[in-house]
């Protein structure tokens, strides 16, 4: 084959050998010669199909939705017996020191897996997590648990921006539908934690309303959070000892190492028992320059040091269209950002003292009726999984509709007379809410190119934290007992659904660049 030598005999050889499979991203959103080897990966990504190594990589990034979902209604789960024991004169600083460790989290995984790669982050932050997380049970203070839920949510806030780029990275366009059914995890994982703490917070903490409450009463949190750490000590020693990750094609390609990334899908195929045509002349060709980067250990340095700039971020805004899509996502990042810890993350304390005032209010009644919302969060991530691929519904209208009924369930929930009744509005919302962010964490990676995904990613996940770091400043100075912060909560998530209606790009059936 000839020399592609500029964008123009670059697009003159895809409209000659059109790829398999459409792309996510309008032809021409991104630089040529990186657009061009992007869809012959996925071709050959599509052509290998999907295999064991994919499906073994279904399990292991499930862990990492756990964890993101697990670790923060932990922290809302155990909100109610450390106050008890500890008595705080300002208890939502335990979700504000977590929701701080989630933002740092997210800049610096999601940041630097498009520098140093994914399989660092990958295989750390799980392991961040289980060790924080144990030490946890120890704390004598509401000083030192506050603490050590910022540094559990160091590792915690990594998962998804990470998890989500190597996942798409790997799937053929075909299945990326897989990417909301991993929100199965996610809400197997609030199921989980909920069914832990049923017995262990609901019979082994103070009452809510205890005047006295030593740590000999309120052992059950801490049993908890041993129980928790564990599970991720499980996941954890699963993902770096019985798994081996390869890195991202794509991103090795982007990094200028098409051999490496050639040999990673060739190695894909081989654990599938299939065989690829792809060598490393199919990328070569389109290279612009015959040039070879230095290997010298002055060039690595000089390589290293330009990593560290704004160039993935300039790339989200390279154009008009993709300026909007990169903006309007944060934007519906950010305001659910606050809308849904506002709710979710005060949930058992709304749910305890509602029951108060309706007559019915224990503790262990109030963990058997967040039991039985989380139940509904399975069918929801499911839902989210078949609600993408209808024709002229699509992402985008599965993301909005969800998002907005989510917002109405919750004005709904303020006209609850009884347990019963808020019992069954907080199911619906919480169906409604698992199918919106199953389209959410797969539709946010799949319109941004793979090169700068992990970026992309960290922009909204960020997004996403630093509005959640004002949800318990506005608790410490609402009224929970009123039904303020849920109206709040409520029409931010309406807002985020209408804003979802005008996403310039719809990614069904296209596969990601």
């Amino acid at each position: 084959m000839g020399d592609i030598k500029t964008s123009e005999d670059v697009e003159r050889r895809l409209s000659v050998e059109p790829p398999l499979t459409k792309s996510a991203l309008p032809e021409g959103t991104i630089d040529p010669v990186y657009e061009a080897k992007a869809r012959v990966l996925n071709d050959a990504i599509q052509e290998i199909g999907m295999g064991w190594y994919q499906w073994q990589l279904f399990i292991v990034i499930g862990f990492g939705w756990a964890q993101d979902n697990m670790w923060p209604i932990i922290t809302s789960l155990i909100l109610v017996p450390i106050t008890a024991e500890f008595k705080p004169s300002k208890p939502p600083l335990l979700s504000l020191s977590q929701n701080i460790g989630l933002l740092f989290g997210a800049l610096f995984w999601g940041f630097g897996c498009d520098l140093f790669g994914r399989r660092w982050a990958f295989n750390l932050t799980i392991g961040i997590t289980s060790v924080f997380g144990l030490i946890a049970a120890g704390s004598p203070n509401f000083a030192a648990i506050g603490c050590f839920a910022a540094l559990w949510s160091v590792g915690v806030g990594g998962n998804l921006p990470v998890d989500s780029a190597i996942f798409l990275e790997f799937l053929p366009g075909s299945h990326q539908y897989l990417l909301t059914v991993l929100s199965i995890f996610w809400a197997l994982a609030q199921l989980l934690a909920t069914l832990i703490a049923w017995p262990l917070l609901g019979n082994l903490t103070c009452a809510q309303t205890a005047e006295v409450c030593t740590k000999k009463d309120n052992m059950g949190w801490r049993y908890f959070l041993i129980t928790m750490g564990l599970i991720a000590l499980i996941m954890f020693f699963l993902r770096f000892i019985c798994f081996t990750l390869y890195e991202s094609p794509k991103y090795l390609m982007g990094r200028g190492r098409d051999a490496d990334a050639v040999a990673v899908v060739q190695e894909v195929a081989r654990r599938n028992g299939k065989t690829t045509r792809l060598t490393i002349a199919d990328l070569e060709v389109f290279d612009q320059s015959s040039g070879r980067q230095g290997t010298d250990a002055a060039a690595a340095l000089k390589r290293k040091l330009e990593k560290v700039n704004l160039t993935h971020v300039r790339a989200l805004f390279a154009t008009t269209k993709l300026a909007i899509s990169t903006s309007l996502i944060m934007l519906i990042w950010a305001l659910i950002g606050l809308g849904f810890p506002l709710y979710n993350a005060f949930l058992p304390f709304i749910q305890n003292s509602r029951g108060v005032d309706f007559g019915d209010s224990s503790t262990y009644l109030t963990y058997r009726n967040l039991l039985i919302v989380a139940v509904l969060g399975v069918p929801g991530a499911l839902l989210g999984g078949l609600l993408v691929e209808l024709p002229h519904f699509g992402r985008k209208g599965a993301l909005a509709g969800s998002t907005a009924l989510t917002g109405v369930f919750l004005f709904a929930s303020t006209t609850a007379t009884n347990s019963n009744s808020l019992l069954g509005w907080n199911c619906a919302y919480n169906l409604m809410s698992n199918i919106m962010y199953a389209v959410l964490y797969a539709y946010t990676p799949e319109v941004f190119p793979t090169k700068d995904r992990g970026t992309g990613n960290a922009l909204t996940a960020s997004a996403n934290r630093v509005f959640g770091i004002m949800a318990p400043i506005v608790a410490i100075y609402a009224n929970l007992e009123t039904s303020a912060p849920v109206y709040a909560s409520g029409a931010l998530f309406i807002a985020a659904g209408l804003i979802a209606v005008v996403l310039p790009f719809e990614s069904r059936g296209k596969a990601s660049l």
